[in-house]
């Protein structure tokens, strides 16, 4: 391991916020100069019930013996496992829910746990890495652990590379780095993530032919109804388009990705469609040394095919395939069979309400919303035992609606409880006692950024009906890369907001095109934070360019700047 010479600066620090942490767990008031987003990580932690001297977190389901991620980086990482300093450092790979896949070497303190979710164990890098998708440091007493107090850790995300979705993470562990940031092994860690991901791109490409050969093969011509799907990639015939109905699709979508790199030669011939399909579909895996990537479905229609019935959308509330989102829905959907009370978390505009309107099913529920009613002093009196409750905002809960909700618990521990809070803002000791409480049936929904790919399933849920002989509203390639490349700091609700104003404003035919979209979106995020004065300033440079088609000379000439200066802001923004 690569030592420094300790920071008496670094020291210090450290020493303050061990103190610090030390009154934390034990309630006390903080010093002021503790960093706020490492408090709100102790606060996640307790949030989660996390005990803080965890010896051993719970046991993960079992993984699959390969996975297309290990398979990648395994040739990678074994090269590397070598060169760890013996007994200095540890080398860890996640996949995309912080799962160990593979792990190597050692560090003293620094035991590896089968899951790093924060919901298992806390204030991590690996966690850090996966939401802020780019490098992340956690050191000493940063953790919430007592385990972890003298283990300096450095992870990267593993980015997919076509998607850019996250795979996983690459972290590298070690004794406490007495010269605080960068780990002395970021190096190491960015390198090696980096060939897993080139390693990645090789095989994709790979694998993309060979299922595009498959096809070619089975199609044989414009009239033949045929798909090849590998639970990433859809190539499909005119004539198979024609016979695809929504849940057709959706049955081949999980026979690909259940058959994916498995070594099982013998797919079902036939899939289990649903009834009233219309047709049947004869499955035939695609292999690639040795194991599946993907099916090729051969479609027919039946002689005599049940009469068409209108296929409907499923609701926003449930839309999309993405791992984290159904993993999220999958669990809620569980926890909400029993009549106990369910907590669903997550950003501001992630699909809390909606989701638990979508739980309760067609049950008349009583709605109780925080934001309004702080108190609870007019919805609890209107709401009758028994009846299913849902309660919005509980982060805006004041101390006599804290009590009337603990008293409804107390009277009637029976009532069907769905309850949505958006973490953020700090909590009085009353409502954490109350979250803490319902914690241990809570679901985390994610943002939106950390499931972008359900950005193309989700357009035209949340787009409205067009009107009788109008074409439904469609997107440009490049339109949907800007989509999923901005991060929706509204999460779902911004987009719905965005979809909703294009349809009814835009005078033009046709997809929509990136041109359209607004400023942020179709610029995309900055490739640095920004402060909030560097906010104003791009914002009004984005929507003085707008207005004058791009042109950067007259928008220059606008805002009473430079040409040279506006060219200069704008690399800035993109350091």
């Amino acid at each position: 391991m690569t030592t420094t010479d300790p920071s008496p600066a670094a020291t210090t620090a450290r020493s303050s916020l061990r103190a610090a942490r030390e009154r934390f767990l034990s309630g006390r008031p903080l010093p002021p100069d503790v960093p706020e987003e490492v408090v709100a990580a102790w606060r996640r932690a307790r949030f989660f019930g996390v005990p803080h001297d965890l010896a051993e977190p719970a046991a993960c389901p079992p993984l699959p013996a390969e996975s297309p991620l290990l398979g990648a980086a395994r040739p990678v990482l074994d090269r590397v496992a070598p060169a760890l300093d013996a007994g200095g450092s540890l080398l860890v790979l996640t996949d995309e829910r912080l799962r160990v896949l593979w792990k190597a070497g050692s560090a003293p303190g620094a035991g590896v746990c089968a899951d790093l979710s924060e919901q298992q164990v806390g204030n991590n890098s690996a966690a850090l890495a996966l939401r802020a998708r780019s490098r992340a440091e956690v050191h000493g007493p940063e953790h919430f652990l007592d385990r972890w107090q003298d283990v300096s850790a450095v992870s990267v995300p593993v980015l997919g590379p076509e998607s850019g979705q996250v795979l996983g993470t690459l972290t590298v562990a070690s004794r406490l780095s007495a010269a605080g940031r960068p780990h002395p092994q970021a190096a190491l860690a960015e390198a090696t993530a980096a060939a897993v991901e080139t390693e990645l791109r090789a095989r994709a490409g790979r694998g993309e032919r060979v299922l595009l050969e498959a096809y070619v093969r089975a199609a044989r011509g414009q009239h033949r109804a045929v798909a090849a799907l590998d639970g990433r990639n859809r190539l499909i015939s005119d004539a198979a388009q024609r016979l695809l109905t929504p849940e057709v699709l959706a049955v081949l979508e999980r026979t690909a990705a259940g058959a994916r790199d498995t070594d099982v030669t013998d797919v079902s011939d036939f899939a289990e469609l649903p009834e009233g399909a219309g047709c049947t579909a004869r499955v035939t895996p695609v292999r690639l040394d040795g194991r599946t990537i993907g099916i090729v479905a051969a479609l027919e229609p039946l002689d005599d095919p049940a009469p068409p019935v209108p296929a409907s959308s499923p609701p926003v509330a449930l839309t999309g395939s993405s791992v984290p989102w159904r993993h999220a829905v999958g669990h809620a959907v569980e926890l909400a069979r029993s009549r106990e009370p369910l907590l669903l978390t997550g950003e501001r505009g992630t699909g809390k309400s909606a989701l638990a309107r979508e739980l309760f099913g067609p049950d008349p529920v009583k709605v109780a919303d925080a934001a309004r009613d702080p108190g609870l002093g007019q919805a609890l009196p209107a709401w009758h035992p028994g009846d299913p409750l849902l309660l919005r905002h509980a982060e805006r809960l004041a101390q006599p609606g804290v009590a009337a909700l603990n008293s409804l618990l107390d009277q009637h521990p029976d009532t069907r409880l769905l309850v949505t809070y958006t973490p953020g803002a700090p909590v009085g000791p009353c409502l954490q006692r109350l979250l803490d409480k319902l914690s241990a049936r809570s679901v985390t929904l994610p943002p939106l950024r950390e499931r972008t790919e359900d950005i193309r399933e989700l357009l035209p849920a949340l787009a409205p009906r067009p009107a009788p002989g109008q074409p439904p509203l469609t997107w440009t390639l490049d339109a949907l890369r800007a989509l999923q490349r901005y991060p929706w700091p509204g999460n779902v609700t911004e987009l719905a907001h965005v979809v909703r104003a294009l349809a009814e404003q835009r005078r033009t035919t046709g997809p929509v095109r990136r041109a359209e979209l607004p400023d942020a979106v179709r610029e995309g995020p900055a490739a640095r934070p920004l402060s909030p004065m560097e906010h104003a300033e791009r914002s009004a440079i984005l929507e003085a360019l707008r207005r004058h088609g791009g042109n950067k000379a007259r928008a220059a000439a606008a805002l009473g700047i430079g040409r040279a200066t506006l060219y200069r802001k704008l690399r800035g923004y993109r350091r």
